[in-house]
Formats: C-alpha cells, structure tokens, sequence
C-alpha cells in the first residue's frame, strides 16, 4: 500500500485566527507539524492541503509539499480535493495545529488497514477515555460508543450512553480527530449530500454512518497539544 499524510491548513480560524502562522519555538505552527509528521518516517509522502497561499509558501518555502484547495465545510472534504490526482491507497489526516504528534497512534492506524484483508473498513480513528464529569459532559469534546469490534456506532456532542442504571460503570470515550482513510472512501465522502445527523452534530464522521461505511476506533492514551486559542500556543511554547 502507498500511504500519504495529508495536512488540512486553513488560515482563518474563528477562535483564533492566522494560528497556524503563529512562532512555535523557530517556526511556525504548520511548518513545525509538517516537519514532524515527514520525520516519523511512516509515509511516502506528506503534504499540506491549504486555501492559503501565505501557508502554501510557507510549506515551500522550507522544501515541503503544498497542495491549493478551495474553500470546504471539512477537513475531510478539502483533503479529497488534494488528493484526487495523487496515487494513493491510504491517507492519513494529520490536524495542522497538533504539532507535536506521537508515532505510535498512527502506526496502529495504519495497522488497521494491513490486518483488514476484505477491504470493509473506510477509515480508522482514535478514541481516548473521559474519567472527568465535567469532560464528558462537554459539547466540545465529541462523544464516541462502538460496538463489541470497535466498530462506530455512533459519534455525539451529548452524553452518550446515555447512564441510567446508575449500579453499573460505563465507560466514556472522546474522539480523536486524527483519521486514516482510504482513498476511494474519501473521494466517495466529498460527493456525499450532508444529512440530517452530521448538519445537527456538526460531526463530519457521521455522514460515514449515515451512508452505511464503517469506522473502525482505536483505543489510545495519546493527549495532543492542539492550539485553539493564544493560551494553548502558550502552553504549548513551553514544550519546545
């Protein structure tokens, strides 16, 4: 199998804008993410997919690959523009403001599709377990439940499962928005209409469910550094 990472860089940002264009120790955000990602080591290729041409130069500027895209509702659907004409067969979605990724949740990503010899998975992803109340219940962390193989059931905003039999312990899990997909499950993605569960959520993996694709989630201890606000590029600053 040919396996590419692809970066999804979009310049505006309502929380904060222009972040990816931030300093993070001697380089920006992106430049830092897509230099990390080429030394994992784990792909033929990697390369960013912006409708930026500030980000585009950036990338070349310090030798790596850019790819213009149009302006998209996803990630998932800018990827799809970029990778339309490169031969692949898997692709991996790295978050441009998740500079400081570990090697082993996407070497187990990647397993997924060496061991799915029928070729039933679409895309693989990972999942992280909530242990705070105040975490589960957030609207921001986007709830995971899967079945007994670790297939998606569901993804939610809300609480889900939903705990009624309070004598019983259950397990909470956020999903991780770092995606290992294969290429013509992409393509078929991007031409997909929205339907009414992904537009209510605003979870773009829904629409995987919704059209009957199967998601396979990986069970990881990997906590990222996403930057989403100046205070997370603060924090993150003291990493390097």
């Amino acid at each position: 199998m040919k396996i590419i990472a692809v970066i999804p860089a979009r310049y505006e940002a309502s929380r904060f804008p222009a972040k990816l264009m931030q300093i993070l120790g001697d380089k920006t955000v992106i430049t830092t993410t897509y230099q990390n990602v080429v030394e994992t080591g784990l792909f033929d290729e990697v390369f960013v997919a912006t409708d930026s041409e500030l980000i585009f130069k950036e990338i070349e500027n310090h030798g790596g690959k850019a790819v213009m895209t149009g302006q998209h509702e996803t990630g998932s659907d800018r990827i799809a523009e970029a990778v339309q004409n490169i031969d692949c067969d898997i692709v991996i979605n790295v978050q441009g403001d998740e500079p400081f990724l570990k090697l082993e949740p996407l070497k187990q990503l990647i397993e997924v599709f060496n061991e799915d010899e029928n070729q039933e998975i679409s895309l693989a992803s990972l999942k992280i377990k909530l242990h705070e109340k105040e975490e589960i219940e957030s609207p921001n962390n986007v709830k995971v439940i899967t079945d007994n193989n670790g297939f998606a059931l569901y993804f939610s905003r809300s609480v889900i499962p939903f705990h009624r039999e309070i004598s019983y312990n259950v397990d909470y899990f956020k999903h991780i928005g770092v995606y290992a997909f294969r290429k013509h499950a992409l393509l078929q993605f991007s031409k997909l209409e929205m339907k009414p569960l992904e537009i209510s959520e605003k979870i773009e993996c829904i629409r995987y469910l919704e059209y009957g694709m199967k998601i396979k989630l990986i069970e990881t201890n990997f906590i990222g550094v996403g930057i989403d606000t100046p205070e997370d590029l603060e924090k993150a600053r003291k990493l390097i």
